[in-house]
């Protein structure tokens, strides 16, 4: 996919010329103020700041001096700051950050601050009022066959070069296992290695397994499972990612042993002696969580096993965030939302499954998140290249610096889960 293309690369747009007409098309609402109401808008100044000042951060609001101690908050344009998180809440901090209205020289360390002390930043009487203030995920972004295949599309279909300029060469999109710390882009790729590995190892395949992958990603999840004997069975619903999948299979001279389908994972049928599904499990929506669930219970045959890595968060944050239409859901990763451990475990035993296996390792997701960002950083001219304008770039930079944020606050954490079937019960399989 084109974005209309625009040369400023200033990181303080303060966008007058960002709301020119050719950021209408792309960027409506960040080329354009939200309307909102005078009282909200000084009512979010008035919480904020009382907020800015409890947290171990400094804010300078427009040429005021900075107050606080910690990473430095600039707010460029405070009547434009305070005015989109009065209309839009977080949505609105986000476009913010795209219209150039705020920046961070430390912007980890800012959104680690501002994500260890969320539940800080609204006095608790005012969060009873949260439900008249969140907007509500649009209904065009629920996960049924066609909303998964869209929501897919906008974010893996953007571009196959896109993607390559910031992953590490094994084209893997989430979270590496690294030997040791500080992790350096020399140990990338064998850090991806070694995570895939692990989870090959758990769910026990080698010569002659039949391999279930929900998720294909550019494919080197399959390659190094063919490479051990496997026949793989590999499932996708990014066009661009399948075909980069098969031409990386070829070339490998392993296409032989790996079927490439352009597929729901509902539509796939047959049984396999393992499953793998690396960080899918959030792009598939709370309400379809039984019908995954029971989809991995129904294709495992007798004595098979399941791996799988997911990203979580806690219980309450997942409840709360379920239904909310948020900066990621709208800009990132439409109809995705990030599980509890406590919902894995609920879903999981009513298709009939239980966890033999939970492995944690949070921190290496945000080592991985870090050397996508600076990769991304490193490469914004050809990233500008390819048709990615300035809003799209500080967009991607908001995205993967939030995401960091996340691991290093502890909000998020990831898991490498083994899964078999509870011989016990029957399940719920829905």
């Amino acid at each position: 996919m084109t974005v209309p293309t625009t040369r400023n690369t200033d990181r303080a747009l303060l966008v007058p010329r960002q709301r020119a007409a050719s950021a209408y098309g792309r960027w409506p609402d960040v080329a354009r103020l939200p309307r909102g109401s005078r009282a909200r808008t000084v009512a979010t100044r008035l919480i904020l700041r009382r907020a800015f000042t409890r947290l171990p951060l400094r804010v300078q609001l427009g040429t005021t001096a900075s107050t606080g101690s910690g990473p430095l908050l600039r707010v460029l344009d405070p009547q434009a700051f305070f005015r989109r998180i009065g209309a839009d809440g977080l949505v609105g901090f986000g476009e913010s950050y795209m219209a150039g209205e705020w920046d961070a020289d430390d912007l980890v360390g800012v959104l680690t601050v501002l994500a260890a002390h969320v539940d800080d930043l609204v006095p608790r009487p005012l969060r009873r009022l949260r439900g008249l203030w969140v907007r509500r995920r649009p209904a065009a972004q629920r996960n049924t066959v066609t909303g998964a295949r869209d929501n897919i599309r906008r974010h893996y279909d953007l571009s196959n070069d896109l993607f390559a300029l910031f992953l590490d060469p094994t084209m893997t999109y989430s979270s590496a296992v690294f030997p040791a710390f500080p992790a350096t882009s020399k140990t990338f790729a064998a850090a991806q290695h070694r995570k895939i590995d692990r989870l090959l190892d758990l769910a026990g395949v080698g010569p002659g397994t039949r391999l279930l992958e929900i998720g294909t990603g550019w494919g080197e999840l399959a390659l190094r499972a063919a490479a051990r004997g496997a026949r793989v069975t590999t499932v996708t619903l990014s066009a661009e990612q399948r075909r980069l999948a098969q031409s990386r299979l070829h070339e490998a001279g392993i296409a032989d042993r790996v079927t490439v389908e352009l597929c729901d994972y509902r539509h796939v049928r047959g049984t396999y002696d393992a499953v793998v599904s690396v960080e899918m499990l959030e792009a598939v929506g709370s309400d379809y969580w039984p019908v995954y669930f029971a989809t991995l219970r129904e294709r495992l045959a007798p004595g098979g096993r399941i791996a799988l890595q997911t990203i979580t968060m806690p219980h309450e944050r997942m409840l709360a965030t379920g239904r909310t239409h948020t900066w990621i859901s709208k800009y990132i990763f439409p109809g995705g939302l990030i599980p509890s451990m406590t919902a894995i475990e609920q879903e999981s035993a009513r298709a009939g499954l239980r966890i033999a296996a939970n492995d944690v390792y949070g921190e290496h997701y945000a080592e991985t998140l870090r050397l996508w960002r600076e990769r991304f950083q490193q490469e914004a001219e050809r990233v500008d290249a390819l048709g990615f304008d300035a809003i799209f770039r500080r967009m991607w930079e908001l995205y993967l610096a939030y995401s960091e944020a996340g691991f290093r606050a502890r909000y998020l954490d990831v898991r490498q889960l083994l899964l078999t079937a509870d011989t016990t019960t029957q399940g719920e399989a829905r």
